[in-house]
C-alpha cells in the first residue's frame, strides 16, 4: 500500500515548479504550495550534479533526516519538495537542518 503523504505523481511536480513559492539556502532548496489536503505530502530530489548514485542517496537521505527533526514546526496542508544542492555532500546532518530551517522561515516567516 502507497504512503498519500509522499508525491510521486509528475503532474504534482510541475505544479510545484511552476506555482510553487521557493527559498534556497547552503545546501537545500524548499519549495512549497498549499494542496488543500489536511497533511503534507513531501519529497526529497537531488540531481546527478549532486554525485555518483552514492553521493546522491546521501544527499536525500541527510533531507530526509532534516525535515523529520522540523515536521512538527511546518504548517499543514502543503505539497513540500526538498531539492539537495551540489555542496550538500561535505555538510553534516545538523548543518543541514539548520539550512532547511532558513528555508522555511524565508517562504513562510518567521511566525510560524
Amino acid at each position: 500500500m502507497k504512503k498519500p503523504d509522499i508525491l510521486r505523481n509528475q503532474k504534482d511536480f510541475n505544479r510545484l515548479y511552476n506555482k510553487g513559492k521557493s527559498s534556497g539556502s547552503k545546501y537545500a532548496v524548499l519549495i512549497v504550495l498549499k494542496n488543500g489536503l489536511d497533511f503534507n505530502r513531501k519529497a526529497f530530489v537531488a540531481s546527478k550534479k549532486t554525485g555518483n548514485s552514492v553521493k546522491r542517496h546521501r544527499a536525500v537521505r541527510l533531507l530526509r533526516e532534516g525535515y523529520r527533526e522540523l515536521e512538527n514546526t511546518f504548517p499543514k496542508g502543503y505539497d513540500i519538495l526538498l531539492i539537495a544542492r551540489p555542496n550538500i555532500g561535505e555538510a553534516k546532518c545538523a548543518d543541514v537542518k539548520k539550512s532547511i530551517e532558513a528555508a522555511k522561515k524565508r517562504v513562510f516567516g518567521e511566525n510560524k
